[in-house]
């Protein structure tokens, strides 16, 4: 059994293999290499199936895994150059380039829903004291700007970052470096003097 034919194995069940010798897709890589578009054609209906087999098998989703082989054999024409026989059969160098290629698009999806989660996580209202809830419902947005003017800074950054952008008390706590008792202090004072400028009951 070839190395090729192990690799194969290793990553799963190969599908039905088309009549193409190893060397002859050697020659073929090698043709490609050239430029020579005939070899690319036979090269392409020999080794597409094996291709897609592989991203299949790590992508699951067959819209997505048509185009990583497609994305597999476009580069396989724009870097058949890279191909060394020395290292490798050209079987074994392509299928190596669609397995990391299927792993890359597995990345790069889960990727992109852990940044909607994180995004999703941040939209969701965070619990507020009935201070904050007075203000912010009972008063229109000039009003509170006006009130925030009579804040001391440490209150009003405390008070701007947690309700208008969103931190947490501890987050609020370690972009102003300051511990999280004295955030909460400055919270709810700042919160009280805004209800009063405010003359919310």
């Amino acid at each position: 059994m070839r190395a090729d034919e192990r690799w194969l194995q290793a990553v799963g069940d190969a599908p039905v293999i088309p009549p193409v010798r190893a060397d002859d897709e050697e020659a073929l890589l090698v043709a490609v290499a050239r430029g020579d578009q005939a070899a690319f054609a036979t090269l392409y209906d020999a080794i597409a199936p094996l291709v897609h087999g592989v991203v299949r098998r790590v992508v699951r989703d067959p819209a997505q895994s048509e185009e990583v082989t497609q994305e597999v054999l476009v580069e396989l024409w724009r870097t058949a150059v890279r191909f060394d026989p020395d290292r490798g059969s050209a079987r074994a160098w392509i299928l190596t380039m669609a397995h990391r290629r299927a792993i890359d698009r597995v990345r790069s999806e889960q990727s992109s829903r852990d940044r909607t989660e994180r995004v999703a996580g941040r939209e969701h209202l965070r619990p507020f004291d009935d201070v904050a809830e007075q203000v912010e419902t009972s008063l229109d947005h000039d009003r509170v700007r006006t009130a925030l003017g009579t804040l001391t800074d440490l209150q009003r950054q405390a008070v701007e970052l947690a309700y208008y952008q969103g931190y947490t008390y501890r987050e609020v706590a370690d972009l102003l470096d300051t511990p999280l008792g004295t955030i909460k202090t400055r919270m709810r004072d700042g919160l009280i003097r805004l209800r009063d400028a405010m003359g919310v009951a």
